[in-house]
Formats: C-alpha cells, sequence, structure tokens
C-alpha cells in the first residue's frame, strides 16, 4: 500500500492511487474480520445466550461498505482524468503493479484456504484483497496500453472498472448481511421446502407459526409449533421431535426449537405469526 502510494504520486497515477487507497481498506477490514473472529470466539452467556457470533456479520456489513464507498471515490476522481488525461510514467507504474499483483495472489491464496463459501466475513476479507487484485491487473494493463499505444484514457479507465466490480461485490456481501441482521430466511434455504419436509414427518398433523433465519454465516436455526394427536405421551412426541431435527439436518439447519400441542390449541393455523 505504502509502495503504491508513493509510486502512484510519483508517476501520476490513479489506477495506483486506487489500488493504494483500496489495500488501506483492506489492513482495516482484515484487522476487523480477525477481531470478529476473536469476539465470536467467546462463549454464550447469560447477557448474549448466542455468544458473539454475531458479530462478524456486523463485521461484513463494515467491510461491504468500505468496498462501496472507496468505490464511489475512485469514480468521481477518474472521471475528472477522463476529460483531461494526465502524463503517467508508465513504466514505474508497470513495476509497482506487477509488484502489487504477486503481494495480492499470495494474500488471496492465503485466505481461500479458509471458509470463504459460507463466512460471510471470510468472505467479504477475500471479495477486498480479489478487488485489489483486480486493481493490480488493471494497472498493468493501463501501463502496458499507454507504454505501447499511447490509450492515457486507460488509467482512469482501468480505475472505473475496478470500482464497478468493487461495488457489486460490496452490495452482494451487504444485502446478505442486512438479511442476517433482519433474521430474514437464508438464501440457500427453501422455505416452502422446509415446510413440506416437517408435515410430511409421521406425526405431524399440522404445522404453523414458523421462523427460519441464520444466528451467523453457515449456523442455521428454526422454530415452528407442531400439532399431534393429543393422546400421545412424552416419549412418543419426543420422537416426533427427533425425526424433525434429523430432517432439518439435511435442510443444514442444526439449531431447531419445536413447541408440541394438540388440535385444542389456542392459536391461529397460519404457517407464518402475525
Amino acid at each position: 500500500m505504502i509502495v503504491e502510494v508513493i509510486g502512484g504520486v510519483l508517476t501520476n497515477s490513479l489506477a495506483l492511487l486506487s489500488d493504494a487507497g483500496h489495500m488501506l481498506s483492506d489492513a482495516i477490514s482484515l484487522a476487523v474480520a480477525l477481531a470478529a473472529f476473536k469476539m465470536g470466539e467467546k462463549a454464550a452467556d447469560s447477557a448474549r445466550t448466542y455468544g458473539y457470533r454475531r458479530f462478524e456479520i456486523l463485521a461484513a456489513v463494515f467491510n461491504s461498505v468500505t468496498l462501496i464507498v472507496i468505490a464511489v471515490f475512485i469514480i468521481i476522481e477518474a472521471a475528472g482524468r477522463f476529460i483531461n488525461p494526465p502524463e503517467v510514467a508508465t513504466t514505474g507504474m508497470l513495476i509497482i503493479a506487477v509488484l502489487g499483483l504477486l503481494v495480492n495472489i499470495v494474500v488471496a491464496k492465503i485466505l481461500m484456504s479458509g471458509d470463504t463459501h459460507d463466512n460471510l466475513n471470510m468472505k467479504g476479507a477475500l471479495l477486498h484483497v480479489l478487488g485489489d487484485l483486480l486493481g493490480s491487473v488493471a494497472a498493468i494493463v493501463a501501463a502496458l496500453s499507454i507504454m505501447f499505444f499511447g490509450w492515457g484514457i486507460m488509467d482512469p479507465l482501468a480505475s472505473v472498472i475496478v470500482a464497478v466490480l468493487i461495488s457489486i461485490s460490496g452490495f452482494r456481501i451487504l444485502r446478505q448481511s442486512l438479511n442476517i441482521l433482519m433474521e430474514g430466511v437464508p438464501e440457500t434455504l427453501d422455505f416452502n421446502r422446509i415446510i413440506e419436509k416437517i408435515n410430511n414427518v409421521d406425526g405431524v398433523e399440522d404445522a404453523h407459526h414458523i421462523h427460519v433465519w441464520s444466528i451467523t454465516s453457515g449456523m442455521n436455526a428454526l422454530s415452528v409449533h407442531i400439532v399431534v394427536n393429543g393422546m400421545l405421551n412424552v416419549h412418543e412426541t419426543q420422537k416426533i421431535i427427533q425425526r424433525i431435527e434429523e430432517q432439518m439436518k439435511h435442510e443444514s439447519i442444526e439449531h431447531v426449537t419445536v413447541q408440541v400441542e394438540c388440535k385444542h390449541h389456542d392459536h391461529h393455523d397460519q404457517i407464518l405469526c402475525n
């Protein structure tokens, strides 16, 4: 980052400066991601019965917002350069961009060894680094284009392309994070199929007041009221609950809470709780 700031000023390259700005946010975001993991390891207590796992989602929101803010600043700065493309010292720009690319490849490889598919915190951190990697590639392409073809416009154009890619990633992570904070149904789960599986469990006469949400990335939860034969004993109803829990494990739902009722319950028989 420091090398790119110095190089961007000396070579007058917006592509390098924008990549350096993105790297600054990466340094902050990776620190936040690490803090989130450390916080998430804290055990549950009487004040926070789910523990501190959702702190990872707050970190993901922070990372996604910084991605979007950086993209906006890059586009604003690039707008003026489209009108008057400045002179760029392409040799220095190319050398620094190649060095940045090598560093980002190493960091991305390290991060990809973790759970970057289901964990939004890890995914946000990786997307920051991949954005840097793309920024380095764009800077290399821009430097070569200016060196061989004299296309001065390629420097701001490369910055805008990277900014668009960064913002798309940022909006995607932000949408997923807000869905978790709003306790929405996880995007990977089919709500109707979950209802169908519960109703198909032997012994379940009806299911209502169903809630499906995520506590944090990859940690899904469900609560449901089920209606059973009022003549069943506790042991028999426990078997029904166990069958529901088994079905929900196939849907990647580990935390299941079931309220057992007979047909004389005083709730509405609506799937969703109003």
